[in-house]
């Protein structure tokens, strides 16, 4: 049997560009970073704010989100401790923590908020994963 030696580098070329295409396709499936919503809520009309925690969640659920963090309790480390209320909400990116937060359904109900707590509130990136 006689080897060919242009079918032999053919098919060395073709194993080379599947390859370098394998790798270049991997490349392109890294996700992005998440996105976090992180609130600091000093409560100054509980009543008026459990009416906007009724409907928060409404306004959340066309976006795939999740609460990491919804609490008053923190411990100080350094510094002082909060006074206020803690919530962080974890978005598929930055971008949709700001959709969600410039949504017209959120846009109704953030007033409510804003006239019964003191809030400091924005949006971090997350680390991208691995």
């Amino acid at each position: 049997m006689k080897t060919n030696p242009k079918l032999i580098i053919a098919t060395l070329v073709g194993i080379s560009i599947g390859g370098i295409g394998g790798i270049a396709i991997r490349g392109q499936q890294v996700k992005a970073a998440p996105g976090y919503l992180i609130a600091e809520v000093e409560v100054t009309d509980p009543d008026k704010l459990q009416n906007y925690a009724e409907k928060v969640e409404q306004t959340l659920a066309p976006f795939h989100y999740h609460f990491v963090v919804r609490t008053s309790k923190a411990q100080a480390l350094e510094g002082d401790t909060p006074k206020s209320r803690i919530v962080i909400i974890a978005f598929d990116s930055a971008e949709k923590a700001r959709e969600w937060y410039d949504s017209p359904a959120y846009a109704a109900i953030r007033p409510i908020r804003q006239s019964a707590a003191k809030s400091r509130v924005f949006i971090v990136e997350g680390v991208a994963p691995q």
